[in-house]
C-alpha cells in the first residue's frame, strides 16, 4: 500500500457502512433494468448498496467503488450491522423527517438495509474484483471507461463537510471516466434543503458543454429528496 493510501485509508470506526437495495437504485435514478443491459456501469461511491450484487446476477456489467473497500468484507459486514442498529435507534427520534410509504415503518427499513448489506458483503466475497477501493476525488479508471455512472447519497448530501472545490473536482473525475451520463441523487443536504451551491454547479457543468437536467424520481424517503441531477456529456 502506498503512503497516500496509508494516510487516507479511513479507520473502520469512521466509516458508516449502510446501503440501499437494487430496487431502490432503480427508483432513485429513474431507471429500468432493461435500460442498463449492455452498458458498462459504475456505482460511485457504492458503500453497502446491493446494486452491484443483484444487478450482476441479472447480467448487468456493474463496478462498485468506495473508500470502504480498503477493508475486508467480513469487517465491513460486522460494522454495517452495528451501523444499521445505531441508525434505527436515531430514526425513532426523527420519524417526521421521512416519508414512510416505501418502507412502511422502521422495521421495514431495517429489513431493507440488512438485505442490502448481506447481498453486498456476500458478493464482495464471491467477486472481489467488482469492488474497487478509491479515494475521491481521484478514480483509478480510464477515460470514458463507463457508459453511465450513478452516484448516490454523497456529493450534495454532505455539503457541511465537502466544500464546493471538492464537489467540482469530484464531478470532473466522474465525468472523465464516463462517456455517456452521470446521475446524482439526491440534490438536498442532510437537513433536507437544496444544496446551496447547486446553481453554481449547474453553471459550471453547462460551461463545460454538458446538458444538465433536474429530474423528479419515483422515490422519496428523506423529505424533499425526490429529484436527481442528470448530466449528459457534450
Amino acid at each position: 500500500m502506498s503512503k497516500v493510501e496509508q494516510s487516507t485509508k479511513l479507520d473502520l470506526e469512521r466509516i458508516v457502512f449502510i446501503g440501499r437495495t437494487f430496487e431502490e437504485y432503480l427508483k432513485m435514478f429513474s431507471l429500468s433494468e432493461e435500460e442498463l443491459q449492455g452498458k458498462n456501469i459504475l456505482d460511485c461511491p457504492a458503500g453497502a448498496c446491493s446494486f452491484t450484487a443483484v444487478g450482476s446476477k441479472s447480467g448487468l456489467d456493474i463496478t462498485a467503488c468506495d473508500i470502504a473497500y480498503y477493508h475486508a468484507s467480513e469487517d465491513l459486514e460486522n460494522k454495517g450491522l452495528q451501523d444499521i442498529e445505531h441508525t434505527m435507534e436515531h430514526m425513532e427520534k426523527a420519524l417526521n423527517n421521512y416519508k414512510w410509504d416505501y418502507f412502511k415503518d422502521i422495521e421495514g427499513l431495517r429489513k431493507h438495509r440488512i438485505r442490502a448489506l448481506h447481498d453486498c458483503a456476500n458478493h464482495m466475497r464471491e467477486s472481489n474484483e467488482k469492488y474497487v477501493p478509491v479515494i475521491l476525488p481521484l478514480l483509478p479508471f480510464k477515460d470514458e471507461e463507463f457508459d453511465i455512472l450513478l452516484s448516490a447519497h454523497f456529493l450534495f448530501m454532505y455539503a457541511d463537510r465537502l466544500d464546493v472545490q471538492l464537489h467540482l473536482e469530484t464531478l470532473n473525475e466522474l465525468l472523465r471516466v464516463t462517456k455517456g451520463e452521470v446521475r446524482i441523487f439526491p440534490l438536498v443536504d442532510l437537513e433536507g434543503n437544496q444544496y446551496e451551491h447547486l446553481d453554481k454547479i449547474l453553471r459550471y457543468l453547462v460551461e463545460k458543454g454538458c446538458t444538465v437536467e433536474e429530474v423528479k424520481v419515483p422515490y422519496e424517503f428523506q423529505l424533499n429528496a425526490n429529484t436527481m441531477l442528470k448530466i449528459q456529456k457534450g
